[in-house]
């Protein structure tokens, strides 16, 4: 990308190389057994990479948003499933830490959250109130100097491997009445549920977050009660904008695949990359794909610039999402069809590719909900009848 700075161009390699070297060997075999390494998270944290958007003087990298969705593209275009686990610990969970917390659970959970000594996520949808968060139903109830919480939360990203959640729960009788909670593995009361299996993104553990009278300090607490709303909206627009960049690599190494595979098999005593068709779904595959690009680093780059409001960021953040999560799944469906019978085996990785592309389009956001944000911003009150 054409505004990238050299510190940019410079982490997209730094990242690539240890995707190749680290992820890349393992990205099948994990996928094939459901598994999960922790190990690469402490490299990660070697690298800086956990930490990302946190500033330097709370111990993280202090980059920004083009930043991360360098790194989501970089990891996606290896590993999907490493790069989901890897968005809902450093954009989830140390993101909000570093920008909400108080200074003393900056100094209690970042040190460990960005050397990768812990694994983060963040707990907001319910088995209940996936689309409609603020529809969720676990309680906060204030108790002495502790709060003691109710509930669950499910199609957790880190879940069932994680040892610290940044949590949404209700501590008022109103819609908008939430707050926000650090909530540690171990504490008494706070158990994880069962780890589910997937179509895709088989090697990033997904589960339920269960509180049966959970104690949580009151220090926990981020914030001031009753007033998550707004950093929970502003870090959802964050993750839109970085989870493209999970698309775009998938994408990427879907065009990659097929590109290649069309100049080396042959039918009827020719390359397959000779038939009009094929160049079809090669050159949209690639012209959709730098599309997609240029408009999320473009989003990320307004993000950092804060060059739009909060309404028309939240607008550009569902638009990128929508649209590269649609082309990244389009583009592995024709990776398939490409390599035909091959491309429907695991000896070729593009099935996985299309399972992991899907899920792009129902986590974050579904496509259904972006659309509506789109919409309402465009036709306003007209939107609303």
């Amino acid at each position: 990308m054409w505004f990238f700075s050299d510190e940019h161009r410079m982490l997209q390699e730094t990242v690539r190389q240890f995707a190749r070297t680290e992820l890349e060997p393992r990205a099948a075999q994990l996928d094939e057994d459901e598994g999960f390494h922790h190990e690469p998270f402490k490299k990660m944290g070697e690298l800086g990479l956990l930490g990302i958007t946190v500033s330097e003087k709370d111990g993280g990298a202090g980059l920004d948003a083009v930043a991360a969705t360098i790194a989501m593209e970089e990891i996606a275009a290896v590993d999907a499933s490493t790069a989901l686990s890897y968005l809902a610990h450093s954009i989830l969970c140390v993101n909000q830490i570093g920008c909400n917390g108080s200074t003393e659970q900056k100094k209690h959970f970042l040190p460990k959250l960005i050397s990768g000594e812990w694994l983060g996520g963040m707990g907001m949808s319910e088995p209940g109130a996936g689309s409609d968060a603020l529809g969720m139903t676990t309680k906060a109830n204030k108790s002495g100097s502790d709060y003691v919480l109710n509930g669950t939360k499910t199609w957790i990203t880190n879940g069932p491997v994680g040892h610290a959640f940044y949590v949404y729960a209700k501590t008022g009788t109103g819609r908008k009445d939430v707050s926000t909670f650090l909530v540690e593995r171990g504490m008494k009361g706070f158990s994880t549920g069962k780890k589910f299996q997937k179509m895709g993104m088989r090697g990033s553990p997904t589960g339920e977050l269960i509180f049966e009278d959970c104690k949580v300090p009151e220090k926990n607490r981020v914030g001031t009660e009753n007033n998550s709303i707004k950093m929970m909206m502003r870090n959802l627009d964050l993750e839109r904008i970085t989870i493209s960049g999970i698309s775009l690599g998938i994408a990427r190494s879907a065009i990659a695949v097929s590109q290649l595979y069309a100049q080396e098999r042959k039918q009827f005593g020719k390359p397959i990359g000779s038939f009009q068709m094929i160049q079809e779904r090669l050159a949209e595959a690639s012209s959709q794909y730098e599309a997609c690009r240029a408009l999320v680093f473009q989003t990320a780059k307004m993000w950092d610039l804060g060059t739009i409001s909060a309404k028309d960021g939240s607008t550009e953040a569902a638009k990128a999402k929508l649209i590269t999560a649609q082309v990244a799944t389009r583009i592995a469906m024709d990776a398939i069809q490409i390599l035909g019978g091959y491309g429907y085996t695991r000896e070729f990785p593009v099935e996985r590719y299309l399972r992991d592309a899907k899920l792009m389009e129902i986590g974050a956001g579904t496509n259904e909900i972006l659309r509506i944000v789109i919409a309402k911003s465009m036709l306003g009150e007209v939107a609303k009848t």
